[in-house]
């Protein structure tokens, strides 16, 4: 543990954002899973609304920096040429 107040404050802090960080990271993949689900049930048509919810999501979570932005566009991207794929 820290010794001056200023380290053992930033550790606190960094308690907190990590668990807000792994709460965000945790929502960012329940939105992919939400996707891949609706395009393993076929449904075309759910699979772009849901896609659409979920492009927010990745969007806002590259925002905050908690991952990069090229990695939600890469998601986005697999997902979307995923559900062009469908019969």
């Amino acid at each position: 543990m820290a010794n001056i107040a200023s380290a053992r404050k930033a550790a606190r802090q960094n308690v907190k954002r990590r668990e807000h960080n792994a709460s965000l990271r945790s929502e960012l993949r329940s939105a992919i899973k939400r996707v891949k689900k609706a395009i393993e049930i076929g449904d075309k048509v759910a699979a772009r609304a849901v896609l659409r919810e979920s492009t927010k999501v990745l969007d806002s979570i590259a925002d905050k920096k908690i991952i990069h932005k090229n990695k939600a566009s890469r998601h986005k991207s697999r997902l979307s040429a995923a559900i062009k794929a469908m019969a």
